[in-house]
């Protein structure tokens, strides 16, 4: 097992000014480009990452250290942030740095020591969750939405290349 929570704390924290880096300059063009039929566009990538912050990860974490594994998460809509009006780019990350920022706070609150890594809580379609496994499914959550707006954004250039 890998798994260290100050290098978790490291990841997340780094995750806006890496969005930043990556989309904060970009037209619309780069912004509206998607994969393909049915994927997202990196306006709604980062949509989702700042869903996932306010309703999931310090929620479900909430839930373990209070109910444990009694009663299983409250569900979290995964495709919520798509029925959002459509908001500037510099208010989202600003919106994500924020909510991020509060988040590891809030987590740095919640785990103070190794000893509350192995609680558990219930996940409705996986079964038991433990925080080191919640903590890290943030963090390679992170990891596939960056790699996502990467591979976005190659798309919109893929016919273009030479051989």
């Amino acid at each position: 097992m890998n798994f260290n929570l100050n290098e978790s704390i490291e990841i997340l924290s780094n995750t806006p000014k890496t969005l930043n880096a990556l989309t904060s300059e970009l037209s619309d063009g780069w912004l509206q480009s998607h994969e393909g039929e049915g994927t997202w566009n990196i306006i709604e990538v980062l949509e989702h990452l700042i869903e996932a912050d306010q309703m999931n990860w310090i929620p479900r974490l909430e839930h373990i250290l209070s109910e444990g594994d009694v009663k299983p998460f409250p569900p979290f809509d995964r495709f919520a942030h798509l029925h959002k009006s459509y908001r500037p780019l510099n208010v989202m990350l600003s919106e994500f740095e924020k909510v991020r920022q509060e988040n590891i706070s809030r987590l740095k609150e919640l785990v103070r020591d190794s000893s509350q890594y192995d609680l558990k809580g219930y996940h409705p379609n996986f079964g038991e969750v433990k925080v080191r496994e919640l903590v890290s499914t943030w963090v390679v959550h992170d990891f596939t939405h960056i790699s996502q707006i990467v591979r976005i954004m190659a798309e919109r250039y893929r016919e273009d290349v030479g051989p």
